[in-house]
């Protein structure tokens, strides 16, 4: 009798920001096949079953490690086992999630997506920063970092420097280069720009600044982090400003009181 994978996004983070269903996948699962960004919390919804890292490092991980990954879920759904692949995010935004499900389709092994928040919107959400904002930006695009190694590489540099907001994904070691892209390609260096390192978790950073300083400015950011580029950043810094000033007048009336 075949088993069952589930292949289930994580969210961004915040171990709280999984959905009910990722929960209860987890809750019936024999195996988890877990990544590198996965808060070790959430192995707790499966405390009977197995857990297996094969989270990946950029640079670091063998080129087949893709394959022994697709092959660990389908023997495991072979012997009966219930699978679930707990994978950042959102398993179909730059989570290689369709090849997964394309190498279980092509083994006649029995599969279901378990979609995830992705850190593409949830990671300027939560410092804020709307992607979209009556008057000032109705489009947003979502690139990934790992892909803007040059100017003529996988990203379309002419749609990122024209869309109202661009968010880069795993951008943190080429932040310098998708810069130095989008104003090659006509996007001012004055467009305002932040970017948030460990997103919605309590080592979350959030450094706002331009395309001409952003780089700078984040500089002391490791990965994972998300670039956002447009008018919206203002309105994150806004509401960042006056929360700060809220917390200083409760602090204020708290002293007061006391």
């Amino acid at each position: 009798m075949k088993g069952k994978v589930y292949i289930v996004g994580a969210g961004p983070g915040d171990p709280e920001l999984i959905t009910l269903k990722g929960v209860c996948a987890l809750e019936k699962a024999d195996v988890v096949l877990y990544d590198r960004l996965i808060d070790p919390t959430l192995l707790q919804h499966a405390p009977d079953a197995e857990h297996i890292y094969v989270g990946k490092i950029s640079r670091q991980t063998p080129f087949n490690e893709q394959e022994r990954i697709e092959s660990l879920m389908v023997s495991y759904a072979r012997i009966g086992k219930t699978v679930v692949r707990l994978k950042g995010g959102d398993p179909f935004v730059f989570g290689r999630g369709g090849e997964e499900a394309l190498t279980l389709l092509s083994e006649d092994i029995p599969f279901q997506i378990i979609p995830g928040i992705s850190a593409s919107y949830a990671a300027p959400g939560n410092a804020g920063i709307p992607l979209t904002h009556r008057g000032i930006a109705s489009s947003f695009s979502v690139f990934s970092g790992h892909h803007a190694q040059d100017s003529t590489g996988d990203v379309d540099w002419d749609i990122a420097a024209g869309v109202q907001t661009a968010v880069f994904l795993m951008g943190a070691h080429r932040l310098k280069k998708i810069v130095s892209s989008l104003i090659n390609h006509g996007r001012s260096p004055s467009t305002p720009a932040a970017v948030i390192g460990s997103a919605t978790t309590e080592n979350e950073k959030v450094r706002t600044g331009t395309l001409a300083t952003i780089a700078e400015r984040a500089k002391d950011i490791p990965p994972p982090a998300t670039l956002i580029v447009g008018d919206v950043v203002s309105i994150g810094t806004t509401l960042s400003s006056n929360n700060v000033s809220l917390a200083r007048l409760i602090r204020k009336l708290h002293s007061e009181t006391a």
